[in-house]
């Protein structure tokens, strides 16, 4: 469920909080909020003075929710390194880089200009494990803040390298002549947010000719954020209109997901953005291990097929499930349907810097265009639907469905570490509780829609829940 407008609480989860700007999400939450993992921090490194690195992803109300954020994590006891408009994965690079404590982003990702919120990263640039989380959320929600001494609080600094060293680690990753032959024409379109400047500067330094929409941070989007194939006509149509464009690319506020328009000016959808970048990781590494999550499309299935010994371990539903899916297995790529694709030798958060860089490289090595080797991909559809809770009963009716469908899929391959997915010859379908809201989500996937919308219908009546 996405937060709507008279969704004024403030929603507290795993990677940090969001809000809407001037009610549930305002200068006062982010001191509080910053206070509350300031603390966290400083109580984990007593013996020094903790450094965080601060970035935020270009909305208009971001500048003085980081201001009070800053402020408060220096009041802890911690330095903070300001590093000013970049994307999420940038915050992540750079507090590796830096060798600091943890990260914080002022980023309400994909949600409109109306909402803004907070997310906190650890050592290793990635979302704090549950139970830090927790903790983080306990201390703002009963107000347990440790404040230093004036003569103990942290120094704030500026470092706007950022960028330079994100776009540094992209270019080292792939085959930058191979790209730079092929002199591309690329539509990108950075919905005046985080990722123009590093975007701008990756395709650039990759030889490409840019036609660049929304360029600016101007703090003031130009379309719904979120890079669904309604709010991206713009980009399809300029596509259309570019001679010799072979791709748009369009980013989200924060920089961590990435669609693709092909260069008939077709949006191609968010799953195939991690399944083209699979691809290429496939043809430079060979058989590897594959991570994503249980809702993500079988497409990527069928790539680790062609490869003998490659493979796909799936994780619960969540970026940070996934980073420890990889973790386990020494995985080189992983992600989530939603256009996130996550390299470990660039960082372990959803990048679209590198999705990109890895799709330009497999449009330069491959002999075909990027629709010829979508083409080539066997296609799914895929049917998504939600219940409220408490239409059908509530919570306490989820595990007795759950154990229904294991009982009539009990021939089926299923997996229940997050809800069940029941993966049939014909298809799969994915039944799991939301996190943070009061809804059952179904996701089935076929050949067909009316296939999938079938599946859909079986799983409700086996259930018991339609």
């Amino acid at each position: 469920m996405k937060p709507t407008d008279t969704d004024a609480p403030l929603m507290l989860s795993v990677s940090g909080a969001r809000g809407l700007v001037g009610k549930s999400m305002t200068p006062e939450v982010a001191r509080e909020f910053a206070a509350a993992f300031g603390s966290v921090i400083r109580e984990s490194h007593a013996n020094t003075t903790p450094c965080l690195c601060l970035g935020r992803d270009g909305r208009g109300s971001g500048k003085e929710l980081a201001e009070a954020a800053s402020q408060s994590l220096a009041h802890t006891g911690c330095s903070v390194i300001d590093l000013g408009i970049v994307t999420t994965p940038t915050v992540g690079i750079m507090t590796r880089e830096l060798g600091a404590h943890g990260g914080m982003v002022i980023t309400a990702s994909h949600n409109p200009i109306q909402w803004n919120g907070i997310k906190c990263l650890n050592h290793d640039g990635i979302a704090p494990p549950s139970n830090e989380a927790a903790r983080i959320i306990e201390r703002f929600q009963t107000k347990d803040f440790s404040f230093a001494p004036d003569d103990q609080h942290g120094q704030i600094t500026k470092n706007d390298t950022g960028s330079r060293a994100h776009v540094d680690r992209v270019l080292a990753l792939v085959d930058c002549e191979a790209i730079r032959k092929r002199a591309f024409n690329v539509v990108l379109d950075s919905v005046n947010a985080s990722g123009a400047i590093p975007g701008r500067m990756l395709l650039e330094e990759l030889g490409c000719t840019i036609t660049h929409l929304n360029a600016e941070h101007t703090g003031v989007f130009a379309h719904n954020p979120e890079p669904i194939h309604d709010n991206l006509t713009d980009l399809m149509s300029a596509v259309r209109d570019t001679s010799g464009a072979v791709v748009g690319f369009a980013q989200d506020p924060d920089a961590d997901r990435l669609a693709i328009v092909d260069g008939n000016g077709t949006y191609i959808g968010e799953e195939f953005t991690l399944v083209l970048a699979a691809l290429r990781m496939l043809q430079t590494q060979g058989a590897t291990t594959l991570v994503t999550n249980l809702s993500t499309s079988r497409m990527i299935d069928d790539l680790a097929a062609r490869v003998p010994g490659a493979s796909v371990l799936r994780t619960a539903v969540g970026e940070a499930n996934v980073v420890e899916g990889m973790r386990s297995c020494g995985s080189p790529l992983g992600g989530e349907g939603n256009g996130g694709v996550i390299v470990p030798a660039i960082g372990w958060v959803r990048d679209s810097l590198v999705a990109m860089a890895l799709v330009l490289e497999l449009l330069a090595t491959e002999e075909n265009t990027l629709a010829g080797i979508v083409e080539q991909i066997p296609k799914y559809a895929m049917v998504k639907s939600k219940f409220d809770l408490s239409t059908i009963g509530g919570r306490e009716v989820i595990d007795p469905a759950l154990i229904q469908l294991k009982a009539h899929y009990q021939d089926a391959q299923l997996s229940d570490v997050d809800g069940l997915r029941i993966d049939l010859k014909s298809g799969w379908a994915h039944i799991r509780a939301s996190n943070t809201e009061p809804i059952l989500r179904i996701i089935t996937e076929a050949a067909t829609e009316s296939e999938a919308e079938q599946l859909r219908q079986e799983i409700i009546s086996a259930s018991g829940l339609g």
